[in-house]
């Protein structure tokens, strides 16, 4: 994981805390729901989280469904269709 490498663990472990503190507010729409750009060819929502952008999508049960989590400089729309067809 970059992060560990680069920051080291205690970093790394407080980072990724904070992404799943963000999944909570997300699903509990503590936070801007953002509708997925239409060129990504997917219905869903994003949110930023400092460097990362979130997608995800409302299941028919009404929970949310992370799609993918990508770093701010990947370049989005590419790496986001990697990811949905994986």
């Amino acid at each position: 994981m970059h992060t560990r490498d680069v920051w080291g663990e205690e970093q790394a472990s407080r980072y990724i805390r904070s992404l799943f503190a963000r999944f909570e507010e997300i699903a509990s729409r503590k936070t801007p729901w953002r509708a997925i750009p239409a060129e990504f060819g997917v219905n869903g929502f994003y949110s930023r989280h400092d460097h990362h952008y979130i997608y995800w999508r409302l299941l028919s049960d009404g929970t949310i469904g992370i799609v993918t989590v990508l770093h701010e400089r990947m370049h989005q729309l590419d790496r986001f269709r990697e990811d949905v067809v994986k």
